[in-house]
């Protein structure tokens, strides 16, 4: 099989070096791809939001399955092309999308469809937005409506870093807020592999989404994660599967929207049980990269089955993975680009790309989030010191980390 990968990621060095490992893969394309997908994937120098190029591309080499990583592809509709050319792609549709796309479609089907969640409301009028705030009193959660790149979301813990946020979403124009009650408990993501009604889970994942340790700073893209989450049991789990993920698998479908692809559950253990927080319409990242390691069942075989209604078993390995992700100085306000890295190759643990280039041969910085350092171990504790051993082999001056992914579970 001849298999593409859409994204330029670390999520998508995950997902291409996934299907790279399958037995049922004899090449692998990345479009764009990075220079850590380059040493074993064929890179395409297509961008992932030009939808005609790639169709043209998975023609031409008569691509026999298409995984697509980023939202934004997904967002501009590639799976309809795809599928409108007769091209066998893993991902949802541009209206099925709307899961993430749109913060209140997926508010809405959560509440008709009794998905846990949090209370909230929708506003596209600043002022309306400012006086609900004034009511309800911090702490309390203002996201923007659309794509955000994870980026979108305010945890506000006073009034006035509420209205602040409010202000900031309401000056682009055409912009709508969500606004949530503040929900308190232990984070955890569940992905799924969906087909319509068919939702096969992974093992769960913990990301790290403040900037700077001890949860301080901005919400960014993911600054870490581990998996397995010894806090979130089998029993956990499984009450997710039957009250979060599959119900929104079949409202999906019920509601005309049919899902097929990675579904992220960004979820929450509190003390009234699970809620969700955000559903996703593809891999987390970077949860991928901690995901994926440890799948041991062939990863094209599972899409395939997934995609011809056929459940599987999963199995998995019993190591941990742990992830520190090297990001440009000011991010998630900013990024770098040119500045040199240098030890990647002394490096005794996985390492993917997730904003890096190529420049007069030498690796650079060329995105907020520049790479993921994942360590596999028999401990949680192992892999984290693992992957802190290796992280400090990495030189560049314009990279920071947090210095305590891992450590809420130990």
């Amino acid at each position: 099989m001849k298999v593409l990968v859409i994204g330029k990621g670390g999520r998508e060095h995950a997902l291409a070096l996934a299907a790279h490992k399958s037995a049922l893969v004899d090449e692998v394309y990345a479009a764009p791809g990075n220079p850590g997908m380059a040493q074993f994937a064929t890179c395409v120098d297509i961008n992932d939001s030009d939808v005609d190029g790639l169709v043209a591309f998975a023609k031409k080499e008569q691509i026999d399955l298409t995984i697509v990583g980023p939202e934004a592809s997904l967002s501009l509709g590639v799976v309809d092309a795809f599928q409108q050319a007769g091209l066998k792609i893993f991902g949802p549709t541009k209206d099925a999308a709307q899961i993430e796309s749109s913060k209140d479609f997926a508010k809405q089907i959560m509440v008709k469809y009794d998905v846990p969640t949090a209370a909230y409301a929708t506003f596209d009028k600043e002022d309306a937005a400012v006086a609900y705030v004034k009511a309800q009193g911090a702490p309390i959660v203002i996201k923007e409506d659309g794509l955000k790149a994870g980026k979108g979301v305010t945890v506000a813990q006073s009034e006035e870093e509420a209205l602040e946020a409010i202000h900031i979403a309401f000056s682009i124009p055409g912009n709508k807020v969500v606004i949530e009650e503040c929900l308190v408990g232990f984070e955890f993501s569940l992905i799924c592999f969906v087909c319509d009604d068919i939702v096969v889970p992974m093992q769960v994942a913990q990301d790290h989404k403040c900037a700077y340790d001890g949860d301080k700073g901005p919400n960014t893209g993911g600054m870490g994660c581990y998996s397995p989450v010894k806090k979130i049991t089998p029993e956990i789990i499984q009450e997710a599967m039957d009250t979060i993920m599959v119900p929104m698998a079949k409202a999906m479908v019920k509601e005309g929207h049919p899902f097929t692809g990675f579904l992220y559950g960004g979820l929450m253990l509190t003390d009234k049980g699970i809620k969700t927080i955000e559903f996703n319409a593809r891999f987390g990242d970077p949860e991928a990269e901690v995901i994926l390691p440890r799948l041991k069942s062939d990863f094209v075989d599972v899409i395939l089955h997934v995609m011809n209604h056929e459940a599987m078993e999963l199995t998995w390995d019993d190591k941990v993975t742990l992830g520190v992700v090297l990001a440009s100085e000011g991010y998630p306000a900013g990024s770098t680009k040119d500045a040199v890295i240098t030890g990647c190759d002394e490096v005794d643990a996985l390492v993917y790309h997730m904003g890096t280039a190529k420049k007069d041969g030498e690796l650079v910085t060329a995105g907020g989030r520049v790479m993921i350092v994942v360590a596999q171990e028999d401990t949680l504790q192992a892999a984290f010191d693992k992957a802190y051993h290796e992280v400090a082999k990495i030189q560049c001056e314009k990279l920071f980390h947090r210095h305590d992914i891992g450590k809420k579970d130990m």
